[in-house]
């Protein structure tokens, strides 16, 4: 099975004025193919600095894929870096040219003279048009490698990707198998005490098990090589069902679902309305349960932060005042060292007060508060569970 990695071309990217959709997307897409991707790179737009990435990427892997850097300007270098990677000059193509040039007159615009620099390619390579863009894009093979050089801009990048390079790769490296994974969302348990229960689950190699730390969840992440979808589904089913035979309810979801609708769906299930009132969270809490599906009556947002007995006065006084059979109300209160969260919730079963500290970093304590205020909401239960 060949191995792939990706190249972000453009100084734009390492200056951080904007994020590099590119890769993750080609990423997806090499999955669902059966391509290993190893590694992921960006580098400025510098000639030289080009050339070096795709030379070393080649003595590593066997397919290659740049974004970005095919434009008009002095700064778009890929062209020439690719060229001198491989060993070879750039050379003009009138074809690319008449493409550019009917390009533009659909437009209604005509090209500049620095237009023409669109219409030279790495000599020998193979020139793919552009159906959406005036950046033609190209195919450098040798022995072992195809150096793929896509363009930067997303809609144009993902189209040609589709249609030209997925189908070659296919034919060129005759790949059959695919990579599948799925995600299980866990809550309630840290990355520590759930890595020390599925270590021999970390340690399989097909079908593979990674953990991924968010504040205040703890994402698991199955993925399987295989010959077929079916395949490759059985794989996953069945570590997926050792996975939550260990960590049992501390699952809460897979895939695409969000931790505050299945709390909501809990509420429901019991027929409970919800309503709120929250300090220090930054209106997060309210804004999560206001987008998704459920009993969600509303909240308030607080801006001074209410101690353990102001907290559960003023989730008494929300309740009366909204209604529902639930009220939760969290304030977090900074520290030196650590932050307090104090969670008060009134249900029709019984009237509880929480308190849990926070010792990560300030900028996440917000999102570990509200995770773990939906996680309380989604194992709130009623008299008869």
């Amino acid at each position: 099975m060949p191995t792939a990695e990706i190249i972000a071309i453009g100084t734009e990217i390492l200056l951080g004025e904007i994020v590099d959709t590119n890769s993750r997307y080609i990423a997806r897409q090499l999955r669902d193919i059966g391509v290993d991707l190893f590694y992921t790179a960006a580098v400025g737009d510098n000639t030289t600095r080009i050339a070096q990435a795709v030379q070393q990427s080649l003595q590593r892997a066997e397919i290659i894929i740049t974004t970005g850097g095919l434009g008009p300007t002095i700064d778009d270098a890929t062209r020439e870096a690719v060229a001198q990677a491989v060993g070879v000059d750039v050379e003009f193509r009138e074809e690319l040219w008449k493409q550019i040039e009917q390009r533009f007159e659909r437009f209604g615009r005509t090209p500049t003279e620095n237009n023409r620099r669109q219409a030279y390619v790495p000599a020998g390579s193979i020139a793919i048009e552009n159906p959406v863009g005036t950046a033609p894009v190209f195919i450098v093979e040798t022995e072992k490698n195809a150096v793929i050089a896509l363009p930067g801009v997303p809609r144009e990048m993902e189209q040609i990707l589709q249609e030209e390079i997925i189908p070659y790769l296919r034919k060129r490296f005759e790949l059959k198998g695919l990579i599948k994974a799925r995600v299980l969302h866990t809550s309630g348990a840290g990355e520590s005490q759930i890595d020390d229960l599925i270590t021999d689950l970390e340690e399989l190699s097909n079908p593979t098990v990674g953990l991924a730390a968010h504040a205040g969840m703890v994402d698991l992440r199955i993925t399987a090589k295989a010959e077929s979808e079916e395949q490759a589904d059985k794989m996953i089913a069945e570590v997926e069902a050792q996975l939550r035979d260990r960590l049992g309810e501390w699952i809460w979801g897979a895939g695409d679902e969000k931790l505050e609708e299945v709390a909501l769906k809990n509420l429901a299930d019991k027929g409970w309305q919800l309503n709120i009132v929250e300090a220090g969270l930054h209106g997060n809490l309210t804004q999560r349960l206001s987008q998704a599906d459920g009993p969600f009556l509303g909240g308030e947002v607080l801006t001074q932060l209410p101690d353990k007995d102001k907290l559960i006065s003023i989730t008494r006084t929300q309740q009366h005042n909204l209604g529902g059979e639930v009220c939760l109300g969290a304030s977090l209160l900074p520290g030196e060292d650590k932050q307090t969260l104090h969670i008060a919730i009134l249900s029709p079963i019984k009237e509880r007060q929480l308190r849990f500290t926070y010792g990560g970093p300030p900028q996440m304590a917000a999102a570990w508060a509200v995770n773990l205020c939906l996680n309380l909401l989604r194992g709130l239960e009623s008299e008869g569970d």
